[in-house]
């Protein structure tokens, strides 16, 4: 078949016309280093700070260092079949997790992959896990209030939504259990709630997961987990991945409860990291910028402007005590860049008393503004009674004869450390906790026996759920209490029907 010289030149030149190049350039580099967690790479060097990167086996990495020479980089997975010499290449892309609904009732790890085996997340949304936190004039103060449940907690010190309150205290004393039962008393409070778990052990967490479906409490949480079999980096991503996934909910104008567990174990692996990139240890070896990596977390939970939908994120983050002392280095960081503290007490938790909350080291500096007016009124005069009673107790202890008033006190005082005890994941909604705390404070318990005061307290709600509906109901409604009469009538008239007349 003969084929024609111009036919070919034809072909040539259309396709020459129709050529459209298309070239993939990516900028790539050599793994110099491999260690614990990081890994150093040469020849990226317009690697971005935070930007993510990907190895030769496919696992990601996280630009941390940028030096002269080379690029540190921190390992999110699996680095043990990372070797020298393999290619790493850059994405463009600074780090970033899925965030959504989608999200909502899974569990799921630091990258936002699902680890419950209940299949992939289908969401196409992804937010930075460092973006900078809400300016001043795009906050608004914190009214409203945070019900925990617990009386000790939403008396004594009361949480608001925006709030950033520090749960301090040695391990065993109870932290998890108060942050779980706040997450079970947000069922049907419009609020979602995030559970972070960090270093924490995989049964652990099961059991966690297990405790909120039980109550169903997992419809409207998303836990993200970092177990302690995990490498440091992912522990350090941790907390930073929950705080984007709820800053996609408070942007939309809705209300986020986080929960940071513990904020002194993503300390350890970050001052881990940071002594493998050799970067300049500091005092007791954790690394100069270390406050920096909690302020910048703690400082994204905010009340946002009614311009920017009027959400919150309220932040609950742990930091785990050694023998009691608050005084520690990661500690007083966090107190200063929190608003408030409640302390958990071992002696307390010890003594049975629980939630062990120290009521003398316990702060909250939203206080009153985050409380209803019937909560308030009621609960006005008990720290003080409490901290009283406190040193009277350590007083009497040297057996001397006391006086009327003194008796008194101390009677008052047994009372109120009872009624602030509180079994675990029974949370109490407010108007169940003014109602109680009303009768404590208007003397109608200072009659009956200390053994007897929880038994009355369930009694006392069971006739009120029967017959007093009408008194919880204000309770709700109006945010205050109905007047003294009405309510010094009801107790009365249960008082009168039950055993403890």
């Amino acid at each position: 078949m003969a084929i024609n010289a111009q036919e070919i030149s034809a072909l040539i030149k259309q396709q020459i016309e129709n050529f459209q190049p298309n070239f993939d350039v990516t900028e790539t580099g050599v793994v110099t280093y491999i260690g614990d967690g990081i890994a150093r790479a040469h020849g990226l060097d317009k690697a971005m700070s935070g930007e993510l990167l990907i190895f030769e086996n496919g696992s990601y990495g996280m630009a941390q260092n940028l030096e002269s020479t080379d690029v540190g980089i921190i390992i999110l997975g699996d680095f043990t079949d990372i070797r020298e010499g393999d290619t790493i290449r850059r994405t463009g892309k600074i780090m970033e997790v899925p965030v959504g609904e989608a999200l909502i009732g899974r569990v799921v790890d630091p990258l936002g992959r699902p680890v419950d085996g209940l299949g992939d997340i289908v969401t196409d949304k992804t937010r930075p896990v460092e973006t900078p936190a809400p300016g001043v004039m795009q906050r608004k103060s914190v009214s409203e209030p945070l019900q925990t449940g617990l009386k000790a907690i939403d008396a004594l010190v009361p949480i608001g939504r925006g709030q950033r309150e520090l749960i301090i205290g040695d391990r065993q004393t109870g932290k998890t259990t108060i942050a779980i039962d706040a997450i079970l008393n947000q069922k049907g409070q419009d609020m979602i709630c995030i559970y972070v778990a960090i270093g924490q052990k995989e049964s652990t967490v099961r059991t966690q997961v297990e405790t909120l479906r039980q109550y169903g409490a997992l419809d409207y949480t998303i836990v993200v987990t970092a177990s302690a079999s995990q490498p440091s980096p992912l522990l350090f991503l941790a907390p930073y991945a929950g705080v984007a996934m709820a800053e996609e909910f408070m942007y939309n104008g809705k209300h986020v409860l986080i929960v940071y567990d513990d904020l002194s174990k993503q300390a350890v692996a970050y001052r881990e990291l940071s002594l493998l990139l050799r970067r300049p240890p500091g005092r007791e070896a954790f690394p100069g910028d270390v406050f920096y990596l909690h302020s910048r977390l703690l400082e994204r939970s905010a009340k946002v402007s009614d311009e920017l939908g009027g959400g919150s994120i309220t932040a609950l983050p742990f930091i785990e005590t050694q023998a009691g002392d608050i005084s520690a280095y990661i500690a007083t960081n966090v107190i200063s860049i929190t608003d408030g503290q409640i302390f958990l007490s071992d002696s307390l938790f010890n003594a049975g008393v629980r939630p062990a909350i120290d009521a003398g080291s316990s702060v909250s500096r939203v206080g009153g503004s985050a409380q209803i007016k019937a909560m308030k009124k009621v609960a006005g005069t008990l720290r003080i009674d409490l901290a009283s009673y406190r040193e009277l107790e350590a007083f009497t202890k040297f057996g001397s004869d006391l006086d009327a008033a003194t008796q008194a006190k101390l009677n008052r005082g047994r009372r109120t450390v009872e009624v602030l005890k509180q079994p675990i994941h029974e949370p109490l909604p407010v108007e169940k906790q003014v109602v109680i705390l009303y009768a404590l404070t208007h003397g109608f318990l200072d009659s009956v026996p200390v053994d007897d005061i929880l038994r009355f307290e369930s009694e006392l709600f069971a006739y009120f759920d029967a017959h007093q509906e009408s008194i919880y109901e204000t309770i709700r409604t109006t945010k205050d209490l109905p007047s003294e009469e009405v309510l010094d009538a009801a107790i009365t008239e249960f008082i009168d029907q039950s055993s403890f007349k």
